[in-house]
C-alpha cells in the first residue's frame, strides 16, 4: 500500500496542504482563504469535527474533507504528519493530532530544496510577513530574516489595494502598466489607501497597479533584503505574492537577481512540511526525547539574596539623601558618599512585572508628548511619580535619548542644577586621553553631590569600596570562568536577570556575598554528575537585555526547544581590578571597558566571549525594534560581519523589554527556525539529537 505524508500550512489568511508519497511526489493540494466561523466561537464542547460550529472545527473539517476528496478515509491513513504556519496554536493538537510541529522558514526551505536542491536563496511573501532564507556557505547552515510588526511588506499590502481599487487581487498582475512611472508609499498597509485615494481618479488603472506593485517589491526588499546583499544567483520566490508576476518583475528590476517561481509556489510551506513529514518518520524511533537536555530551574539562595537586597535597595527607607543614576555611573562613587542610589532603568524594569501600572505609565507620558518613539523604560519614568532626588548623575553614552530624558526629569522635579552628566566617549576605549578627561569628569561629579547632599568622600571608604568593587570582581570572575568550563550548570534564563554589570551594589560587601554564594551553589553543580557533556547541547549566548515582564521567551528556548543559554553578555567582566589608591582614574578605566560605551571594543568583547565559551549561536534581543542605540542598526551590521568571520549565527529578536503589547507574533518562530537550523548543522537533521547507537 502507498504511504502518505500530509503537510499543513495554516498561516494567517490562507490554509494549504499538501499530500506526498514515499518517493516525493505530491498527490493533492489545497490553498484556500481562511475566515472565521458565523457563530464567532475559537472552540465549543462536543464532536467538534462532525458539526464545524467553530474554528477548530472547521479545520478539522476542511482536512477530512481534503483526504476524502484523495480518496483516503482520513488521518489514520497518513503515515506522519507536520505542521506549520503562525495560526498553529498549542489547541491545535486537539483537533488536529500531527506528529511534529515545524517553524514556516524550515517549511520553506525544505519545500524549495524538494524542487530545487542546489538552491541557495528563498524570498517568502506571505499574508502576514516575508522571510528571506539564503545558505551560508561558511556556516554550512541556512540564514533568514523575517520582516518586522508591519503587514506593509506581506500580502496584506496588495489586498488593501486590491480592496480600495475594487479589483480581484488575482487580476492585478494582469492589469499592471509595467511603463508605469507612478510612485507612492508602502510604508502602512493601513495606510496605503490614503496614497491610492490621491491617485486613484487622475491615474490610469494599470498605472495605480503597477506602482504598487513595485512599492510592495521595494518594502519587501527593505525588510528582508539585507540578506541577498553580495548574493548572485537565482532566488526562488514562493508564498501567496508569488502568484503576482508583477511583483516578480520588480523584485528582479530591484534586486538584480534572477527571481525563480516554482509551480507549487502557494503551498510551498506545506509542501516542505510534508517532506520533513517524510524525514521525521524515518527518524522517529532514532531521536531522543530531549528531556536529558533541559536544565531545570534551580532554588539558588544566591538568587534570593539579590532579590531581597534590590528590594530593600529600591523600596526601603533609607537616611541619606538620594541620588539617581543611570546603569552606567559608577556605583562605588555612590556608595562610597554614603548617598542612597535609584537606579531609573532598574526602577522602571521592576514595573514591567504589573503590565497594568506600565499601561497606566504609558498613559501619563502619551498625555506630555512622549510617543511609541520613545524608549519604554523611559515613558515609564515619565509616567510615574518618582522619589524626588536631591542630585541626579548619569552619561552621555551609550544611551543618548536617557540622558535628555533624565534631564527633562531634572526640569520636572526642580533639580536641573543638581543634574550632572559625564561626558563618556562614544568611542577610542580606555586609552590614557580618555581616560584623564574621564577621571576629571568623575572627579567634578563628586564635588558637585558633595555640595547638593551635604555629604564629604572620604578618601578611605572610596578605597574601600573600590577593596569590595574588587572582591565582587573576583568572584564574578570565577562563576564565570566555571560556567565556561562545563555544560550548562544553572539556566541562562535564571542568570540573566543578575545582570552582574549593572548592579548598583558595586564598592559594597553586599555584592561580595552574593557572587561569593552564587560562586559556591555553581562550584557544587559542578562536581555533580549530571551526565551532560558539552556536545550533547547548543551552547548560546545572550545579549543585551532580557523582556522584563516575564519568562516565557526564555522558557520557550531553553525548555520547548531545548538550546541552552550558557552566557549572558550582562554578567560578563571585563574590567581590570580598581586601584584604591587611584580610584578616579581606576573607576574611569571600568567605565570605559564594560563593553557596552564602545561598540567597536563590545563586538571584540562578544566575540571573545563567544571563543571562550565555546557557543554556536548567538542572540541579540533588540529592545525597541532598533531605536535603542545599543542595539541599533549600525551595531548589528558591524556584529554580524564579526560572527560571521566566527562562523557564529546570530538571531536578532525585535521585542520590548517592559510593553508586551508590541512584541511580534513572529518571535517564537524566529526561534524554532534558528534552532532547527542549529540541529541541521550539529545532529544532521532539524529535529534534535540522535540517541547512541
Amino acid at each position: 500500500m502507498e504511504k502518505l505524508y500530509l503537510g499543513i500550512d495554516i498561516g494567517s489568511t490562507t490554509f494549504k496542504a499538501v499530500l506526498m508519497n514515499e518517493r516525493g511526489k505530491v498527490r493533492q493540494t489545497l490553498y484556500q482563504r481562511t475566515r472565521p466561523v458565523d457563530t464567532g466561537r475559537v472552540r465549543c464542547s462536543g464532536v467538534c469535527s462532525k458539526c464545524g460550529a467553530c474554528n477548530f472545527g472547521q479545520l478539522r473539517q476542511t482536512v477530512d474533507k481534503f483526504l476524502l476528496d484523495a480518496g483516503l478515509r482520513g488521518l489514520e491513513d497518513i503515515v506522519c504528519t507536520v505542521v506549520t504556519g503562525s495560526q498553529i496554536v498549542e489547541d491545535t493538537h486537539d483537533f488536529l493530532p500531527y506528529d511534529f510541529r515545524v517553524s514556516e522558514v524550515t517549511a520553506h526551505v525544505a519545500g524549495a530544496r524538494h524542487y530545487y536542491p542546489d538552491c541557495k536563496a528563498i524570498l517568502d511573501v506571505g499574508g502576514q510577513d516575508s522571510k528571506a532564507m539564503v545558505f551560508n556557505d561558511r556556516m554550512k547552515m541556512w540564514n533568514y530574516k523575517m520582516s518586522g510588526i508591519c503587514a506593509a511588506g506581506t500580502g496584506a499590502f496588495l489586498d488593501s489595494v486590491a480592496a480600495k481599487l475594487n479589483v480581484p487581487i488575482e487580476e492585478m498582475a494582469s492589469r499592471v502598466n509595467y511603463d508605469s512611472n507612478l510612485e507612492f508609499s508602502s510604508v502602512c498597509a493601513v495606510l496605503s489607501a490614503t496614497s491610492i485615494n490621491k491617485f486613484k481618479n487622475r491615474f490610469p488603472l494599470g498605472d495605480i497597479i503597477g506602482g504598487a506593485c513595485r512599492a510592495q517589491a521595494r518594502t519587501v526588499m527593505s525588510g528582508v533584503g539585507e540578506l541577498f546583499l553580495g548574493y548572485r544567483g537565482d532566488i526562488v520566490f514562493q508564498g501567496g505574492v508569488a502568484s503576482n508576476r508583477a511583483v516578480a518583475y520588480y523584485l528582479r528590476e530591484i534586486n538584480g537577481n534572477n527571481i525563480v517561481i516554482p509551480e507549487f509556489h502557494g503551498v510551498m510551506g506545506a509542501l516542505g512540511a510534508a517532506c520533513l513529514a517524510l524525514s521525521f518518520s524515518e527518524l522517529k524511533g532514532r531521536l531522543e526525547d530531549g528531556s536529558r537536555l533541559v536544565v531545570p530551574d534551580l532554588p539558588l539562595e544566591s538568587a534570593g539574596l539579590r532579590a531581597r537586597t534590590t528590594r530593600r535597595d529600591f523600596l526601603g527607607r533609607g537616611r541619606g539623601p538620594l541620588v539617581w543614576r543611570n546603569l552606567f555611573f559608577p556605583a562605588e562613587l555612590l556608595n562610597a558618599l554614603g548617598v542612597r542610589s535609584l537606579t531609573l532603568e532598574t526602577y522602571a524594569a521592576l514595573f514591567a512585572r504589573s503590565q497594568r501600572k506600565v499601561k497606566h505609565a504609558f498613559d501619563q507620558a502619551a498625555c506630555k508628548g512622549f510617543s511609541g518613539e520613545t524608549c519604554s523604560f523611559l515613558r515609564v519614568l515619565e509616567g510615574v511619580e518618582l522619589p524626588p532626588p536631591a542630585a541626579i548623575v548619569s552619561t552621555s553614552q551609550p544611551c543618548q535619548q536617557g540622558e535628555r530624558i533624565f534631564r527633562d526629569l531634572a526640569r520636572n522635579y526642580h533639580v536641573e542644577e543638581d543634574f550632572f552628566s559625564l561626558h563618556t566617549p562614544a568611542a577610542g576605549g580606555a586609552g590614557d586621553f580618555n581616560v584623564e578627561v574621564l577621571a576629571e569628569d568623575l572627579e567634578r561629579s563628586v564635588r558637585m553631590l558633595e555640595k547638593r547632599t551635604g555629604l564629604a568622600m572620604s578618601a578611605g571608604r572610596l578605597a574601600e569600596a573600590c577593596r569590595h568593587s574588587n572582591e565582587a570582581r573576583h568572584y564574578s570572575l570565577l562563576c564565570n570562568e566555571l560556567r565556561c568550563a562545563n555544560p550548562p550548570l544553572v539556566r541562562g534564563g535564571q542568570m540573566i536577570y543578575f545582570a552582574t554589570i549593572f548592579s548598583q551594589l558595586w564598592g559594597r560587601p553586599e555584592l561580595t556575598a552574593i557572587q561569593k554564594k552564587l560562586y559556591e551553589e555553581l562550584l557544587a553543580l559542578s562536581e555533580e554528575k549530571h551526565g551532560l557533556t558539552f556536545s550533547d547541547t547548543h551552547r548560546l549566548l545572550w545579549l543585551h537585555l532580557p523582556p522584563f515582564y516575564d519568562r516565557t521567551l526564555l522558557d520557550f528556548l531553553e525548555l520547548r526547544q531545548r538550546a541552552s543559554i550558557v552566557f549572558e553578555e550582562v554578567n560578563f567582566i571585563g574590567w581590570e581590578p580598581l586601584d584604591p589608591a587611584d580610584p578616579y582614574r581606576s573607576l574611569a578605566r571600568k567605565l570605559l571597558t564594560t563593553g557596552f560605551m564602545d561598540p567597536d571594543l563590545r563586538v571584540r568583547s562578544i566575540a571573545e566571549q563567544g571563543r571562550k565559551f565555546k557557543i554556536n549561536g548567538c542572540i541579540l534581543y533588540n529592545h525597541g525594534f532598533g531605536r535603542c542605540s545599543m542595539a541599533d542598526s549600525s551595531f548589528i551590521k558591524h556584529l554580524r560581519e564579526e560572527l560571521n568571520q566566527a562562523a557564529v549565527p546570530l538571531l536578532v529578536l525585535d521585542g520590548d523589554c517592559v510593553d508586551t503589547t508590541i512584541d511580534p507574533c513572529s518571535t517564537e518562530t524566529k526561534i524554532s527556525a534558528y534552532v532547527e537550523a542549529l540541529n541541521e548543522q550539529k545532529y544532521g537533521n532539524i529535529f534534535g539529537r540522535l540517541k547512541e547507537e
